[in-house]
């Protein structure tokens, strides 16, 4: 039981109160494929700070890796609003979309991933080309 295994990491550490200590143990426990565990520490650090965009895109991860796909993507869809210039929640979108089998969502989601990605590198350096198709890859040497 989820809530059980949280009450009993608690108990032996009655100081895990603030948020970075149950997202570092929700990581902990995602690692060791305990995705419900691992959920309820996000959960944990969510009622410190619910906007930790960090945190949230662990629960999705964790929600998705659960089969919840339809809570993983509205977990995500607030990532997006806190963080909409973050790739990495786009391609994560991609992933959860695809594993619902809603390719189209998905493949959207993957180009603003790359579009994202372009713009950031564009910042480093502007002769930057953009990206290709999906699934294509250009090497510039």
């Amino acid at each position: 039981m989820p809530g059980r295994r949280v009450e009993e990491l608690v108990k032996l550490a009655p100081s895990m109160t603030d948020a970075k200590t149950h997202y570092l143990a929700g990581l902990k426990l995602f690692g060791q494929n305990q995705f419900e565990e691992s959920i309820a520490e996000y959960r944990l650090a969510l009622e410190q700070k619910p906007d930790w965009a960090d945190v949230l895109h662990a629960l999705a991860t964790a929600q998705s890796k659960l089969g919840r796909q339809e809570e993983a993507i509205a977990t995500l869809q607030r990532v997006i609003e806190l963080t909409p210039n973050d790739a990495f929640a786009f391609t994560s979108l991609s992933i959860f979309l695809q594993r619902q089998g809603k390719v189209p969502e998905a493949e959207s989601a993957a180009a603003k991933a790359r579009m994202l990605s372009w713009k950031e590198e564009l910042k480093k350096n502007p002769n930057a080309p953009p990206p290709g198709p999906p699934g294509g890859m250009s090497v510039v040497q």
